[in-house]
């Protein structure tokens, strides 16, 4: 529980960090309290969507990994922020991104800041 716990925060994290760094990534709320809520409700959509659906895309497009040398990990990423971006749209969360390339820079970022939140904090069950 405690692994699933810090995944969670250190996607909340990564996605607070893309909203904030880029004006083409959009989270919006009534208050401090509602945008933070949003963002870890959109952090475990981003989480449910990374455990589903990431693993067949990235099975689907392994001769593109190999061709691009794993460059390709850069638009799998982009497309699940989309998805993302697109449940939250039906799930009434704030959260949008507009555009391919926007999400390929805000997936850059998010898998960045995540894999350095995931460094800093504890993610062992106990």
């Amino acid at each position: 529980m405690k692994n699933f716990v810090v995944k969670t925060l250190a996607n909340a994290a990564a996605l607070g960090v893309a909203v904030w760094l880029l004006k083409g990534i959009t989270l919006t709320g009534n208050s401090v309290w509602r945008e933070a809520l949003t963002l870890i409700l959109v952090a475990l959509v981003f989480g449910v969507v990374n455990w589903l659906v990431k693993p067949v895309v990235k099975v689907l497009s392994f001769p593109l990994f190999i061709l691009t040398l794993g460059l390709i990990t850069l638009v799998v990423n982009a497309l699940m922020l989309l998805l993302t971006s697109w449940l939250a749209g039906h799930l009434s969360l704030k959260f949008h991104v507009h555009g391919f390339w926007t999400a390929v820079l805000g997936g850059l970022i998010v898998s960045i800041v995540a894999w350095a939140m995931h460094v800093v904090l504890p993610d062992e069950d106990d």
